[in-house]
């Protein structure tokens, strides 16, 4: 199992905003760029409104950003477009036996384990800015076109 795209495409959309910041965002527009649909990026566009990370107006076509860059965390995305529930990245196997010794000893016995795991890739998240991605992006294409 692996964490939703939704966080990805929710990175993405932030990155373009910004590097489109002179055009419109709309949503055909940033679909364009992700290779999906336009309704898959309603979606995450509505989710990154409820959280205040970008700003969209019904009847005008684009979105916007509604902080700085800079105060937007990889963080922040991972928790506006609902990857995982709070602390429950791991997801744990029901009703394990509990007449076996691991059946009725194993959730104890990982469940710390994995809640650091995640705590520790919470934390990564959070010091990492959209405003570092989009200037990683840049640099990268300087680069592509220097050679």
């Amino acid at each position: 199992m692996s964490i939703s795209s939704r966080f990805s495409v929710g990175i993405h959309i932030l990155a373009l905003i910004e590097l489109n910041k002179d055009g419109i965002s709309s949503s055909e527009f940033l679909a364009g760029s992700v290779n999906t649909n336009p309704t898959f990026i309603r979606k995450i566009m509505g989710m990154l409104k409820k959280e205040g990370l970008i700003e969209v107006k019904p009847g005008i076509a684009g979105a916007k950003l509604a902080k700085d860059l800079s105060n937007i965390t990889l963080l922040d995305v991972y928790k506006a477009v609902d990857v995982v529930q709070e602390k429950d990245l791991f997801s744990m196997h029901e009703n394990p036996h509990p007449n076996c010794l691991v059946g009725r000893n194993i959730q104890d016995s990982i469940t710390p384990v994995l809640s650091a795991a995640q705590l520790a890739m919470e934390k990564i998240l959070a010091n990492v800015t959209i405003e570092e991605i989009v200037k990683d992006i840049v640099e990268k294409e300087k680069f592509r076109h220097s050679n």
